[in-house]
């Protein structure tokens, strides 16, 4: 159950602000809200369970508190990334010729390689055994994050501050990091 919350909270936060987030309120001008998170949840669970994949075989490559230790200073890099926040460049221009749930699907893909969330995905995979967890956790997260990115998108937009919650995000990433670093340090 840790792993699963663990994984829920992360990328959740992770979410916030992101471009992955922002990229789901575009198509949500264009498409039904329902087929947008239908195109998300296909897209992040083909990429978060590749992300949990490599997390795992990471393991038996890396000794663990390397892992561990680096896991928690990206944290804190993700802290920070989300301070700087992220901007929406031309992960929308996939050619449509798919229908609506499928080039969300595939332009949300692409926009999520490499992505704060898909790291952090592979941090979680490394910290925790329960795997399926994990990937039940982060899509969730993701899912939950960027369905309320629509609603703000759509109908709250000028109300709730992005700056408050990208500090607030930030703010808990960096201090789990610091914490990681702390146990794996004093040991």
């Amino acid at each position: 159950m840790a792993a699963f919350t663990a994984a829920f909270i992360f990328v959740f936060l992770a979410e916030m602000g992101d471009k992955t987030q922002l990229l789901s309120m575009a198509f949500a001008s264009r498409y039904s809200v329902r087929k947008v998170l239908l195109g998300v949840f296909l897209a992040t669970i083909l990429n978060h369970a590749l992300a949990v994949a490599f997390g795992r075989f990471l393991v038996k490559v890396v000794a663990l508190d390397v892992i561990s230790f680096i896991a928690s200073l990206s944290f804190v890099f993700f802290g920070l990334w989300t301070i700087k926040g992220d901007c929406l460049k031309d992960e929308h221009k996939v050619a449509g010729n798919f229908g609506p749930v499928l080039t969300v699907a595939i332009a949300f893909f692409l926009a999520e390689m490499g992505d704060k969330t898909q790291l952090a995905t592979i941090a979680l995979a490394v910290k925790y055994k329960g795997l399926l967890n994990v990937l039940i956790g982060t899509t969730l997260g993701m899912l939950v994050a960027d369905a309320i990115g629509i609603i703000v998108g759509v109908i709250l937009r000028r109300h709730i501050p992005q700056r408050s919650i990208r500090w607030f995000s930030a703010g808990l990433f960096i201090l789990f990091g610091f914490i990681g670093m702390y146990n794996i340090l004093a040991k």
